[in-house]
Protein backbone atom coordinates (compact mmCIF):
# COMPACT_ATOMS: atom_id res chain seq x y z
CA UNK A 1 0.00 0.00 0.00
CA UNK A 2 1.52 3.52 -0.77
CA UNK A 3 0.77 6.12 1.77
CA UNK A 4 0.09 9.91 1.27
CA UNK A 5 -0.06 12.93 3.29
CA UNK A 6 -4.09 13.53 4.12
CA UNK A 7 -2.99 17.10 2.99
CA UNK A 8 -2.80 15.65 -0.82
CA UNK A 9 -5.91 15.37 -0.69
CA UNK A 10 -6.23 19.22 -0.85
CA UNK A 11 -5.03 18.93 -4.58
CA UNK A 12 -7.26 19.10 -6.91
CA UNK A 13 -6.83 16.15 -9.55
CA UNK A 14 -8.30 17.68 -12.82
CA UNK A 15 -6.05 20.37 -12.10
CA UNK A 16 -2.68 18.45 -11.55
CA UNK A 17 -3.53 16.48 -14.51
CA UNK A 18 -3.95 19.32 -16.42
CA UNK A 19 -0.53 20.74 -15.48
CA UNK A 20 1.18 17.75 -16.53
CA UNK A 21 -0.21 17.61 -19.57
CA UNK A 22 0.96 21.33 -19.97
CA UNK A 23 4.76 21.01 -18.27
CA UNK A 24 5.07 18.01 -21.48
CA UNK A 25 3.29 20.13 -24.41
CA UNK A 26 3.59 23.49 -23.60
CA UNK A 27 6.82 23.55 -21.50
CA UNK A 28 8.92 20.78 -22.78
CA UNK A 29 6.83 20.09 -26.55
CA UNK A 30 8.43 16.50 -25.69
CA UNK A 31 9.32 14.90 -29.54
CA UNK A 32 8.71 11.27 -29.94
CA UNK A 33 11.88 8.88 -28.98
CA UNK A 34 12.99 11.80 -27.03
CA UNK A 35 14.25 10.53 -23.52
CA UNK A 36 13.37 12.78 -20.59
CA UNK A 37 15.87 13.73 -16.96
CA UNK A 38 13.38 14.39 -14.46
CA UNK A 39 14.21 15.93 -10.49
CA UNK A 40 11.52 16.25 -7.81
CA UNK A 41 11.07 16.23 -4.29
CA UNK A 42 9.48 12.81 -3.25
CA UNK A 43 6.07 14.36 -1.86
CA UNK A 44 5.71 15.61 -5.83
CA UNK A 45 5.04 12.07 -6.57
CA UNK A 46 1.38 12.30 -7.56
CA UNK A 47 2.26 14.67 -10.04
CA UNK A 48 5.68 12.58 -11.39
CA UNK A 49 3.20 9.88 -12.48
CA UNK A 50 1.07 12.43 -14.12
CA UNK A 51 4.23 13.29 -16.24
CA UNK A 52 5.45 10.52 -16.64
CA UNK A 53 2.54 9.20 -18.43
CA UNK A 54 1.93 12.22 -20.27
CA UNK A 55 5.44 11.69 -21.54
CA UNK A 56 5.08 8.38 -22.83
CA UNK A 57 1.47 9.29 -24.39
CA UNK A 58 3.77 11.57 -26.49
CA UNK A 59 5.88 9.11 -27.59
CA UNK A 60 8.88 9.38 -24.70
CA UNK A 61 12.28 6.93 -25.20
CA UNK A 62 12.70 6.98 -21.17
CA UNK A 63 11.68 8.61 -18.36
CA UNK A 64 14.04 9.03 -15.26
CA UNK A 65 13.76 10.48 -11.95
CA UNK A 66 15.72 11.62 -9.59
CA UNK A 67 14.01 12.57 -6.07
CA UNK A 68 15.05 14.70 -3.48
CA UNK A 69 13.81 14.42 0.50
CA UNK A 70 13.82 16.89 3.22
CA UNK A 71 14.97 14.56 6.18
CA UNK A 72 18.08 13.14 4.11
CA UNK A 73 18.84 16.49 3.23
CA UNK A 74 18.67 17.63 6.64
CA UNK A 75 20.67 14.41 8.26
CA UNK A 76 23.98 15.48 6.44
CA UNK A 77 23.57 18.72 8.66
CA UNK A 78 23.06 17.01 11.52
CA UNK A 79 25.06 13.67 11.31
CA UNK A 80 27.51 14.43 8.27
CA UNK A 81 31.41 14.95 8.74
CA UNK A 82 32.72 18.25 8.28
CA UNK A 83 34.74 17.50 5.15
CA UNK A 84 32.08 16.06 3.55
CA UNK A 85 30.78 19.54 2.84
CA UNK A 86 32.94 19.64 -0.02
CA UNK A 87 31.73 17.50 -1.90
CA UNK A 88 28.85 17.06 -4.13
CA UNK A 89 27.94 14.08 -6.91
CA UNK A 90 29.58 15.13 -9.60
CA UNK A 91 28.78 11.47 -11.38
CA UNK A 92 25.33 12.49 -11.12
CA UNK A 93 25.94 15.56 -12.77
CA UNK A 94 28.38 14.13 -15.24
CA UNK A 95 25.84 11.29 -16.17
CA UNK A 96 22.76 14.27 -16.48
CA UNK A 97 25.35 16.63 -18.58
CA UNK A 98 26.33 12.83 -20.83
CA UNK A 99 22.06 12.57 -21.40
CA UNK A 100 21.58 16.34 -22.46
CA UNK A 101 24.79 15.55 -25.05
CA UNK A 102 22.50 12.46 -26.32
CA UNK A 103 19.09 14.62 -26.87
CA UNK A 104 17.05 14.01 -23.42
CA UNK A 105 14.97 16.67 -22.43
CA UNK A 106 15.14 18.36 -18.45
CA UNK A 107 11.82 18.73 -16.41
CA UNK A 108 12.65 19.76 -12.98
CA UNK A 109 9.60 20.09 -10.40
CA UNK A 110 10.11 23.04 -7.47
CA UNK A 111 8.24 22.89 -4.16
CA UNK A 112 11.23 22.40 -1.86
CA UNK A 113 10.46 24.09 1.91
CA UNK A 114 11.96 27.61 1.11
CA UNK A 115 13.55 27.67 5.15
CA UNK A 116 14.69 23.85 5.16
CA UNK A 117 18.16 24.89 6.15
CA UNK A 118 17.57 28.44 7.79
CA UNK A 119 18.62 26.89 11.68
CA UNK A 120 21.81 25.17 9.41
CA UNK A 121 25.29 26.37 9.74
CA UNK A 122 25.35 29.01 7.38
CA UNK A 123 29.66 28.35 6.83
CA UNK A 124 28.34 24.08 5.60
CA UNK A 125 25.11 25.59 3.73
CA UNK A 126 28.01 27.84 1.20
CA UNK A 127 30.26 25.13 1.04
CA UNK A 128 27.56 22.78 0.06
CA UNK A 129 26.36 25.28 -2.64
CA UNK A 130 29.80 25.42 -3.79
CA UNK A 131 30.60 22.22 -4.18
CA UNK A 132 26.93 21.69 -6.02
CA UNK A 133 27.28 24.80 -7.81
CA UNK A 134 30.88 23.06 -9.09
CA UNK A 135 29.76 19.39 -10.35
CA UNK A 136 26.47 20.70 -11.50
CA UNK A 137 28.36 23.41 -14.20
CA UNK A 138 28.47 20.47 -16.96
CA UNK A 139 24.91 20.10 -17.28
CA UNK A 140 23.93 23.79 -16.34
CA UNK A 141 25.90 24.76 -19.43
CA UNK A 142 23.96 22.63 -21.66
CA UNK A 143 20.62 24.29 -20.12
CA UNK A 144 21.69 27.16 -19.75
CA UNK A 145 22.91 27.53 -23.56
CA UNK A 146 19.75 25.94 -24.56
CA UNK A 147 21.57 22.74 -26.18
CA UNK A 148 17.98 21.58 -25.12
CA UNK A 149 14.14 22.08 -24.30
CA UNK A 150 14.03 22.11 -20.68
CA UNK A 151 10.87 23.13 -18.36
CA UNK A 152 10.29 23.71 -14.52
CA UNK A 153 6.73 23.32 -13.10
CA UNK A 154 5.76 23.56 -8.95
CA UNK A 155 4.12 21.39 -6.67
CA UNK A 156 2.24 22.65 -3.49
CA UNK A 157 4.68 20.78 -0.92
CA UNK A 158 2.93 21.08 2.31
CA UNK A 159 6.26 21.95 3.52
CA UNK A 160 6.41 25.12 1.83
CA UNK A 161 2.66 25.76 1.51
CA UNK A 162 3.09 26.22 5.48
CA UNK A 163 5.79 28.92 5.05
CA UNK A 164 3.47 30.77 2.44
CA UNK A 165 0.18 30.33 4.75
CA UNK A 166 1.68 30.20 7.63
CA UNK A 167 -1.89 30.78 9.85
CA UNK A 168 -3.79 27.90 8.08
CA UNK A 169 -4.38 24.46 8.92
CA UNK A 170 -1.88 22.19 6.77
CA UNK A 171 -4.47 20.95 4.79
CA UNK A 172 -6.26 23.84 3.75
CA UNK A 173 -2.00 26.15 3.19
CA UNK A 174 -1.87 23.10 0.41
CA UNK A 175 -5.07 23.84 -1.12
CA UNK A 176 -4.42 27.25 -1.00
CA UNK A 177 -1.05 27.06 -2.73
CA UNK A 178 -2.00 24.08 -5.21
CA UNK A 179 -5.34 27.24 -6.18
CA UNK A 180 -2.17 30.09 -6.58
CA UNK A 181 0.29 27.60 -8.74
CA UNK A 182 -2.67 26.27 -11.01
CA UNK A 183 -4.29 30.09 -11.70
CA UNK A 184 -0.53 31.11 -12.09
CA UNK A 185 0.45 28.67 -14.51
CA UNK A 186 -2.91 28.77 -16.35
CA UNK A 187 -4.21 25.35 -15.98
CA UNK A 188 -7.35 26.53 -13.83
CA UNK A 189 -8.79 27.54 -17.44
CA UNK A 190 -10.53 25.26 -19.83
CA UNK A 191 -8.61 25.17 -22.37
CA UNK A 192 -4.72 25.79 -20.92
CA UNK A 193 -2.56 25.02 -24.29
CA UNK A 194 -4.40 27.53 -25.81
CA UNK A 195 -4.48 30.22 -22.89
CA UNK A 196 -0.48 29.48 -23.38
CA UNK A 197 -0.55 29.77 -26.81
CA UNK A 198 -1.88 33.49 -26.57
CA UNK A 199 0.18 34.50 -23.62
CA UNK A 200 3.64 33.67 -25.44
CA UNK A 201 2.05 35.69 -28.90
CA UNK A 202 1.94 39.04 -26.21
CA UNK A 203 5.04 38.06 -24.80
CA UNK A 204 6.82 38.13 -27.93
CA UNK A 205 5.05 41.16 -29.21
CA UNK A 206 6.73 42.94 -26.14
CA UNK A 207 10.38 41.33 -26.53
CA UNK A 208 9.83 42.71 -30.42
CA UNK A 209 9.42 45.90 -29.12
CA UNK A 210 12.48 45.97 -26.75
CA UNK A 211 14.45 44.73 -29.70
CA UNK A 212 13.27 47.17 -32.08
CA UNK A 213 14.91 49.89 -29.23
CA UNK A 214 18.12 48.70 -29.28
CA UNK A 215 18.93 50.20 -25.70
CA UNK A 216 22.42 50.19 -24.83
CA UNK A 217 21.09 50.44 -20.90
CA UNK A 218 18.38 50.33 -18.57
CA UNK A 219 18.39 52.82 -15.49
CA UNK A 220 16.10 51.57 -13.04
CA UNK A 221 15.22 54.10 -9.89
CA UNK A 222 13.40 53.80 -6.62
CA UNK A 223 13.50 53.76 -3.11
CA UNK A 224 17.16 52.22 -2.43
CA UNK A 225 17.94 51.73 -6.50
CA UNK A 226 19.89 53.95 -8.56
CA UNK A 227 21.09 51.18 -10.75
CA UNK A 228 22.22 51.60 -14.38
CA UNK A 229 22.53 47.90 -16.26
CA UNK A 230 24.50 48.19 -19.26
CA UNK A 231 23.03 45.61 -22.09
CA UNK A 232 25.79 43.76 -23.59
CA UNK A 233 26.32 44.13 -27.20
CA UNK A 234 24.28 42.26 -29.62
CA UNK A 235 21.80 41.50 -27.30
CA UNK A 236 18.48 39.97 -28.23
CA UNK A 237 15.20 40.16 -26.04
CA UNK A 238 13.04 36.79 -25.27
CA UNK A 239 10.25 36.15 -23.54
CA UNK A 240 8.21 33.05 -22.93
CA UNK A 241 8.53 30.19 -25.78
CA UNK A 242 11.79 29.51 -26.99
CA UNK A 243 13.27 27.68 -29.73
CA UNK A 244 16.23 25.38 -27.86
CA UNK A 245 19.12 24.58 -30.18
CA UNK A 246 17.92 21.70 -30.71
CA UNK A 247 15.28 22.63 -33.09
CA UNK A 248 12.13 22.34 -30.21
CA UNK A 249 10.32 25.25 -29.21
CA UNK A 250 9.79 25.16 -25.46
CA UNK A 251 8.61 27.19 -22.48
CA UNK A 252 11.25 26.28 -19.93
CA UNK A 253 9.27 28.18 -16.95
CA UNK A 254 5.56 27.30 -16.05
CA UNK A 255 4.83 29.97 -14.90
CA UNK A 256 6.16 32.93 -16.59
CA UNK A 257 5.39 36.80 -16.83
CA UNK A 258 8.93 38.22 -18.15
CA UNK A 259 10.58 39.64 -21.10
CA UNK A 260 14.88 39.46 -20.40
CA UNK A 261 17.97 39.64 -22.04
CA UNK A 262 22.27 39.52 -21.57
CA UNK A 263 23.20 42.43 -19.28
CA UNK A 264 27.28 43.35 -20.25
CA UNK A 265 28.85 42.15 -17.49
CA UNK A 266 31.86 45.12 -17.19
CA UNK A 267 28.58 47.62 -17.43
CA UNK A 268 27.04 47.93 -14.57
CA UNK A 269 27.14 51.02 -11.90
CA UNK A 270 25.17 52.17 -8.89
CA UNK A 271 22.91 50.77 -5.99
CA UNK A 272 19.67 48.51 -5.79
CA UNK A 273 17.66 46.97 -3.32
CA UNK A 274 15.97 43.71 -3.28
CA UNK A 275 11.87 44.03 -3.47
CA UNK A 276 11.32 40.64 -2.15
CA UNK A 277 13.26 38.06 -0.55
CA UNK A 278 15.48 35.32 -1.72
CA UNK A 279 15.00 32.02 -1.09
CA UNK A 280 18.32 30.08 -2.46
CA UNK A 281 18.69 26.35 -1.94
CA UNK A 282 16.90 26.56 1.71
CA UNK A 283 18.16 29.78 3.22
CA UNK A 284 16.26 32.95 3.16
CA UNK A 285 18.15 36.03 2.27
CA UNK A 286 15.81 39.44 2.92
CA UNK A 287 16.41 43.10 2.37
CA UNK A 288 19.52 42.84 -0.06
CA UNK A 289 21.27 45.65 -0.94
CA UNK A 290 24.20 45.71 -3.55
CA UNK A 291 26.76 48.42 -4.98
CA UNK A 292 28.29 47.54 -8.09
CA UNK A 293 31.42 49.17 -9.91
CA UNK A 294 32.74 48.35 -13.22
CA UNK A 295 30.19 45.51 -13.51
CA UNK A 296 31.24 44.12 -10.49
CA UNK A 297 29.44 43.77 -7.01
CA UNK A 298 32.01 45.88 -4.47
CA UNK A 299 29.27 45.62 -1.47
CA UNK A 300 26.55 43.33 -0.43
CA UNK A 301 24.54 43.76 2.63
CA UNK A 302 20.98 41.58 4.06
CA UNK A 303 19.10 42.04 6.75
CA UNK A 304 18.86 38.16 6.88
CA UNK A 305 20.92 35.31 5.28
CA UNK A 306 23.85 37.80 4.58
CA UNK A 307 26.57 35.36 5.26
CA UNK A 308 25.16 32.48 3.00
CA UNK A 309 24.84 35.82 0.28
CA UNK A 310 28.49 36.52 0.32
CA UNK A 311 29.29 32.87 0.32
CA UNK A 312 27.15 32.77 -2.85
CA UNK A 313 29.32 36.02 -4.02
CA UNK A 314 31.92 34.17 -3.58
CA UNK A 315 31.45 31.17 -5.46
CA UNK A 316 33.92 32.59 -8.66
CA UNK A 317 34.48 35.79 -10.29
CA UNK A 318 31.16 35.57 -12.65
CA UNK A 319 29.02 35.13 -9.40
CA UNK A 320 29.41 38.94 -8.86
CA UNK A 321 28.30 39.88 -11.99
CA UNK A 322 24.85 39.92 -13.78
CA UNK A 323 24.06 37.48 -16.04
CA UNK A 324 20.42 38.43 -16.64
CA UNK A 325 18.53 41.50 -16.66
CA UNK A 326 14.17 40.87 -17.05
CA UNK A 327 11.12 43.09 -16.88
CA UNK A 328 7.85 42.10 -15.49
CA UNK A 329 4.99 44.74 -15.03
CA UNK A 330 4.01 45.03 -11.36
CA UNK A 331 0.62 43.90 -12.28
CA UNK A 332 1.06 40.92 -13.54
CA UNK A 333 -1.18 38.09 -12.05
CA UNK A 334 1.31 36.70 -9.66
CA UNK A 335 1.89 40.02 -8.18
CA UNK A 336 -1.75 40.82 -8.37
CA UNK A 337 -2.34 38.11 -6.54
CA UNK A 338 -0.30 39.43 -3.24
CA UNK A 339 1.29 35.91 -2.43
CA UNK A 340 4.66 36.36 -1.35
CA UNK A 341 5.59 32.30 -2.87
CA UNK A 342 9.48 32.41 -1.42
CA UNK A 343 10.10 31.09 -4.50
CA UNK A 344 12.13 32.42 -7.47
CA UNK A 345 9.94 30.43 -9.87
CA UNK A 346 7.04 32.14 -9.10
CA UNK A 347 8.20 35.21 -7.08
CA UNK A 348 10.52 36.48 -9.91
CA UNK A 349 7.42 36.65 -12.44
CA UNK A 350 5.74 39.17 -10.03
CA UNK A 351 8.59 41.95 -10.57
CA UNK A 352 11.35 42.79 -12.52
CA UNK A 353 14.44 40.98 -11.62
CA UNK A 354 17.90 40.78 -12.32
CA UNK A 355 20.26 37.25 -12.20
CA UNK A 356 23.60 36.98 -10.52
CA UNK A 357 26.04 34.64 -12.52
CA UNK A 358 25.97 32.87 -15.99
CA UNK A 359 24.18 34.05 -18.64
CA UNK A 360 22.21 32.58 -21.50
CA UNK A 361 23.93 32.53 -25.02
CA UNK A 362 20.61 32.41 -26.75
CA UNK A 363 19.94 36.56 -25.87
CA UNK A 364 22.69 37.14 -28.13
CA UNK A 365 21.56 38.20 -31.92
CA UNK A 366 22.60 34.85 -33.77
CA UNK A 367 23.52 33.01 -30.37
CA UNK A 368 23.60 29.49 -31.10
CA UNK A 369 26.90 30.45 -33.78
CA UNK A 370 28.66 31.77 -31.28
CA UNK A 371 31.19 30.48 -29.53
CA UNK A 372 32.03 30.84 -25.63
CA UNK A 373 34.64 33.52 -25.77
CA UNK A 374 32.85 35.36 -28.46
CA UNK A 375 30.06 35.70 -25.96
CA UNK A 376 32.55 36.67 -23.31
CA UNK A 377 33.79 39.42 -26.04
CA UNK A 378 30.11 40.75 -26.13
CA UNK A 379 29.53 41.09 -22.35
CA UNK A 380 28.05 37.70 -22.02
CA UNK A 381 29.21 36.65 -18.30
CA UNK A 382 30.15 33.26 -17.15
CA UNK A 383 29.84 31.34 -13.89
CA UNK A 384 29.08 28.46 -11.99
CA UNK A 385 25.38 30.08 -10.57
CA UNK A 386 22.57 31.65 -11.95
CA UNK A 387 20.34 33.48 -9.32
CA UNK A 388 17.82 35.95 -9.97
CA UNK A 389 16.52 38.33 -7.15
CA UNK A 390 13.81 41.07 -7.34
CA UNK A 391 14.34 44.40 -7.78
CA UNK A 392 10.67 45.72 -9.32
CA UNK A 393 7.77 47.26 -7.09
CA UNK A 394 5.36 49.62 -8.00
CA UNK A 395 7.68 52.76 -6.78
CA UNK A 396 10.61 51.50 -9.73
CA UNK A 397 10.52 53.36 -13.06
CA UNK A 398 12.92 52.26 -15.85
CA UNK A 399 14.00 54.58 -19.03
CA UNK A 400 15.65 52.42 -21.85
CA UNK A 401 19.06 54.54 -22.71
CA UNK A 402 19.99 54.60 -26.03
CA UNK A 403 23.70 54.78 -27.63
CA UNK A 404 23.76 58.19 -28.13
CA UNK A 405 22.50 58.99 -24.58
CA UNK A 406 18.73 59.97 -25.45
CA UNK A 407 16.34 58.26 -22.87
CA UNK A 408 12.89 56.36 -23.57
CA UNK A 409 10.55 55.71 -20.66
CA UNK A 410 9.87 52.00 -20.21
CA UNK A 411 8.53 51.44 -17.29
CA UNK A 412 6.45 53.63 -14.76
CA UNK A 413 5.64 52.90 -11.52
CA UNK A 414 6.30 49.20 -12.37
CA UNK A 415 3.70 49.32 -15.38
CA UNK A 416 4.55 49.36 -19.21
CA UNK A 417 5.03 52.72 -20.01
Amino acid sequence: MTFMPQSQNSVDPIKLEKLAEVAVRVGLQLQRGQDLVMTAPIVAMPLVRLITNHAYMAGAGLVTTFYSDEETTLARYQYGSDEGFDRASGWLYEGMAKAYQNGAARLAIAGDNPMLLSEQDPGKVGRANRANSTAYKPALEKISNFDINWNIVAYPNPSWAKVVFADDPEPIAVAKLAKAIFAASRVDLDDPVSAWREHNTNLAARSSWLNGQRFAALHFKGPGTDLTVGLADGHEWHGGASVAKNGVTCNPNIPTEEVFTTPHALRVEGHVSSTKPLSHQGTLIDNIQVRFEEGRIVEAKASRGAEVLNKVLDTDDGARRLGEVALVPHSSPISASGILFYNTLFDENASCHIALGQCYSKCFLDGAKLSQDQIKAQGGNSSLIHIDWMIGSDKVDIDGIKPDGSRVPVMRQGEWA
